[in-house]
């Protein structure tokens, strides 16, 4: 493809060396060269849903003609402002039109495996534009095409109003997200994809997705592959913990809902922003079920992901899983009430949620109630105790294979962080040029660390189907005998039996 005068991924402004032109079913996209990779921005998979399309699954997206620019990014969902996407790079332009993809490919004239990026965010915030989730290293490194994708979130894509009928439809962010994944099936050759190939991975809501991507009927043959970062599971809620949630909103906002909703649509932003963030306060008072996320208990969606894999309602398809060692470090210093990170939030918790297992639960962490068993507690709630959860019931039915994140940077290790949430994602993106990733990693835009070469390499292994060891480590299947866990270390990884045997047993009477 011959190489960039200048280097994308070390935030430089990109250099377009050609236009490639993608012929997709629905027409003729140009993209730019950048880094030495064809990208392709702002392309969009659905009708974009404004007007009488706010709060409606997404509809195919509408032909064109003559050859359309794919060179800048679609704007990203409303949404606050975040540290994750803080950069000078980082899209600026919010709007509710934001059902765009980004896809990179080192080589479109082949048919080349692809990994579908999903962003997370606690379905509040984040998009498939940022920074810190460029795909131009991990498909220029490994030979595959990178796809990711922006879905509505918040208000308009994050909070369920599916119970208040017409007009209404239920999961808008996942539908959303199977409607990238049916684009991809039916347009990713153009781009040089295998569409028979696909990998769908992402973090924290991200994952939470992919977990409910393997249990929705709807999800059947559209990926073939999964990976999990931190899911947070809690995030799922029952049908009828959303409906209450969904007559909160209409309380707020005081319209009548009655109809086709068109008093709800007819609203501007600003006020139903505003009435779903008041009800995601009041929420926080149960946690961790929050206003903002997934519902089970509808077609879409018919059970959460623990009871679909325990029922073997799942798509088989091999996955990798885990969760960092620091998980909750990050909330603690905002001591957000949706994560039970101080021992007077912790009580609460199982006092509403679980007293029969509060001492059995507790024993497990040594030094309980000082700080930092609080806040391990708090992130096994949200993070590792589902997870361990779903992992032993999905192993039973598909190659599954289970990691723990233990590497902190020098900073993260000052700050008294550790392995953070979502501290992982620069390591496997290599996006250490971004926002995020110069802090975490000011030397890695030259030199990327060893542990991001090895998680690089090995979730591209996955992906292409080749075999895990390239680094000399054999890397088991998860069963419940043996529980086998990756450890990712800042030095050479380790596979440890089940290494957090106590906490596990502990939630197991929760679960």
């Amino acid at each position: 493809m011959g190489s960039a005068s200048h280097n994308y991924d070390a935030g430089v402004a990109a250099v377009v060396e050609r236009s490639p032109i993608a012929h997709t079913t629905l027409g003729r996209l140009r993209g730019t060269v950048e880094g030495g990779v064809p990208v392709w921005r702002g392309v969009p998979y659905a009708r974009q849903p404004i007007g009488q399309r706010r709060f409606r699954a997404p509809a195919p997206a509408q032909p064109w003609t003559g050859v359309r620019d794919a060179v800048e990014p679609g704007p990203i969902p409303p949404q606050g402002r975040s540290f994750v996407g803080g950069g000078r790079d980082d899209p600026k332009v919010r709007d509710e039109a934001c059902l765009t993809l980004t896809v990179w490919s080192p080589d479109p004239t082949a048919s080349l495996p692809v990994m579908v990026w999903i962003p997370g965010g606690a379905f509040v915030y984040g998009a498939g534009q940022l920074q810190l989730y460029n795909g131009s290293r991990l498909a220029g490194n490994g030979n595959v095409v990178v796809v990711n994708v922006t879905y509505r979130l918040g208000v308009f894509g994050g909070f369920e109003l599916g119970s208040l009928g017409p007009g209404f439809d239920d999961n808008l962010a996942l539908r959303d997200q199977i409607a990238a994944l049916q684009w991809v099936r039916d347009n990713i050759a153009a781009f040089g994809g295998d569409p028979n190939r696909v990998t769908v991975f992402g973090e924290s809501a991200g994952a939470t997705s992919v977990l409910a991507l393997l249990a929705s009927p709807a999800g059947a043959g559209l990926f073939h592959r999964a990976i999990a970062q931190s899911p947070a599971l809690p995030l799922i809620a029952d049908v009828e913990t959303r409906a209450e949630r969904a007559a909160r909103f209409v309380d707020r906002l005081g319209v009548d809902p009655t109809g086709d909703g068109e008093a709800i649509k007819l609203q501007p932003q600003r006020e139903l922003r505003l009435a779903a963030g008041l009800v995601q306060l009041d929420s926080a008072a149960d946690t961790p079920t929050l206003a903002y996320g997934l519902t089970h208990g509808v077609e879409l969606l018919p059970h959460h992901p623990i009871q679909a894999a325990r029922a073997g309602a799942v798509h088989r398809v091999p996955l990798i899983i885990g969760t960092n060692s620091d998980e909750a470090s990050m909330f603690a210093w905002g001591k957000p009430p949706m994560l039970p990170t101080s021992p007077p939030r912790v009580e609460d918790y199982f006092r509403r949620r679980a007293p029969q297992a509060r001492d059995a639960v507790l024993a497990a962490y040594p030094g309980y109630p000082r700080r930092r068993a609080a806040v391990a507690v708090g992130g096994d709630v949200m993070f590792a105790a589902p997870t361990w959860a779903f992992v032993d019931a999905y192993s039973a039915h598909a190659p599954t294979y289970l990691y723990r994140f233990d590497h902190a940077t020098p900073t993260l290790r000052a700050l008294g962080l550790g392995a953070t949430h979502g501290s992982e994602i620069v390591h496997i993106q290599h996006s250490y040029s971004s926002y995020l990733g110069r802090r975490l990693h000011p030397l890695g835009r030259r030199l990327p660390p060893a542990v991001g070469r090895r998680m690089q390499r090995t979730w591209l292994a996955f992906a292409t189907d080749e075999a895990f060891g390239a680094d000399g480590l054999h890397w088991p299947r998860y069963d419940t005998g043996r529980r086998a866990t990756r450890i990712i270390r800042t030095g050479r990884d380790i596979v440890v039996d089940d290494p957090d045997v106590m906490r596990r047993t502990a939630w197991a009477g929760v679960y």
